[in-house]
């Protein structure tokens, strides 16, 4: 049985579609997906959607599928997870005790969570399909045909070590790992891709509403989307995708923010978000292996410190710099961080601590929690002074020394991934600003720019240090 001949299947998933005239493009798309017979309308849609003139020879090993937001993505990959699973039989590839995984990636636990609620109302609510569940939990199902169905979020560490009948990732455009990595989304890939090779007709889905133009959902776009016989690319709007969306919600969004609306419901890619800095500036301004450069006699009283400030019971972590300026070099000196959990008193304190071993009695940060942190740290014996720039500021001074290569970062993965994964962001009068992206950190960046800031402002350039004599 075909995928759409269990769409229609009043036994099967039938029940799901209660107007099945507005799921004409969901239908055409899954005809594509698996090179089933398409009819005018669907050759059409096909057509549109895809930028092809022929239609598929066979179905696609690989799918990118770009639209927009509530066009109905999370239940299509759940059902398309589902059928993989139950209708396709595995066992002559597998060795004796491997089961076959279908993986659904998710870009976070609440998307998730969405995902694992179609998956176990279409597997226990089916009775033909509930007789094939043999276990599950809170993000798998096993079934009697040596077939899993996993629900994960994005990681390229955990997606390892799988024999994959299925990859089906969701809303790949998002996909953060924390600060783990420059690349997520790329590297997730890679990380998968191998798993999928043991099985023949395997398959890799992903889908996403799209978002700035890079990562790997707009370089499958800007290389396949047009060609036939390559990877499918089918992009649409939401409304063409889900026609029960009223209109009037996408003109509201239009009316609020007309940039991010094209995105988030018209499939088209953000022009207004760009990379701030590609990895390879920010590599170029590492001349050390070293994490921390301890302090040296010769260069107290020149080691100026900034200090990102957080609450400790959120998810921002309390960073802390230090750098000094040698000749025309900011050095980057020291990054410390305390993730949350954590009492903001007692990592004053720590920090304090350590600032002395650097001779520096004050302090640089941001108006974070008002009073709070200027309280704290006086009582340390620490002052703490208002930076003169807000955060977006200092990345944008930041910029022309990573370019230059007139600053000497430490070597920190963490560090760097936040400098790579900020965003460049151009509002409607032209005014820039730089943060990090959705769901994204940049505790220790913020630390890095706003110490650098301070020792390449001109009322520091002028100290030159040559004589440097460890402690």
């Amino acid at each position: 049985m075909n995928i759409l001949q269990a769409c229609a299947d009043p036994n099967l998933f039938a029940p799901w579609f209660r107007r099945r005239d507005t799921y004409t493009a969901w239908f055409s798309f899954l005809a594509a997906l698996f090179a089933l017979p398409l009819d005018d309308a669907q050759l059409r849609l096909y057509r549109e959607h895809t930028g092809r003139s022929a239609p598929p020879e066979q179905a696609s090993s690989e799918a990118w599928l770009i639209v927009g937001r509530r066009g109905g993505k999370s239940f299509m990959m759940a059902l398309i997870a589902v059928y993989l699973a139950c209708f396709r039989s595995y066992r002559e590839h597998l060795a004796p005790g491997e089961r076959a995984t279908v993986l659904v990636i998710a870009a976070d636990r609440k998307q998730a969570r969405i995902i694992v609620r179609y998956v176990r109302a279409m597997l226990e609510g089916i009775p033909l399909l509930a007789k094939l569940l043999v276990n599950s939990n809170a993000e798998s199902f096993d079934l009697s045909n040596s077939v899993t169905i996993e629900i994960g979020t994005a990681s390229f560490r955990s997606t390892r070590g799988y024999t994959f009948a299925a990859i089906v990732g969701d809303e790949v455009a998002f996909w953060r790992t924390g600060d783990d990595s420059a690349n997520p989304d790329f590297e997730i890939l890679a990380a998968v891709r191998p798993g999928l090779a043991t099985i023949p007709g395997s398959m890799l889905i992903c889908a996403s509403s799209p978002y700035a133009r890079r990562g790997a959902l707009f370089d499958a776009w800007k290389r396949y989307w047009g060609k036939d016989q390559t990877p499918l690319v089918w992009r649409a709007p939401t409304r063409a995708m889900n026609p029960t969306l009223p209109q009037t919600v996408v003109d509201e969004a239009m009316e609020r923010d007309a940039a991010s609306a094209k995105a988030e419901y018209g499939a088209e890619w953000r022009e207004d978000i760009e990379a701030f800095v590609n990895l390879t500036v920010v590599e170029r301004c590492i001349r050390t292996d070293l994490p921390v450069r301890k302090p040296e006699r010769a260069r107290l009283g020149s080691y100026v410190a900034f200090v990102d400030p957080a609450g400790g019971s959120g998810s921002d972590s309390f960073t802390l710099g230090i750098a000094h300026l040698d000749g025309d070099m900011a050095i980057l000196d020291a990054l410390l961080e305390e993730r949350p959990p954590f009492s903001p008193d007692s990592v004053v304190k720590k920090f304090a601590d350590f600032l002395s071993t650097y001779d520096i009695s004050s302090v640089e940060g941001d108006r974070y929690a008002g009073e709070w942190p200027r309280e704290a740290f006086r009582k340390r014996g620490i002052e703490y002074r208002l930076a003169d720039k807000t955060r977006s500021e200092l990345y944008l001074a930041l910029l022309p020394a990573l370019n230059n290569e007139s600053v000497d970062l430490l070597d920190n993965p963490k560090l760097v991934n936040q400098l790579v994964g900020l965003e460049r962001r151009v509002a409607r009068g032209g005014r820039e600003s730089v943060d990090h992206p959705p769901g994204g950190h940049d505790d220790l960046a913020n630390a890095a720019a706003g110490v650098i800031n301070m020792v390449t402002r001109p009322s520091l350039r002028t100290v030159t240090i040559t004589t440097a004599i460890p402690i």
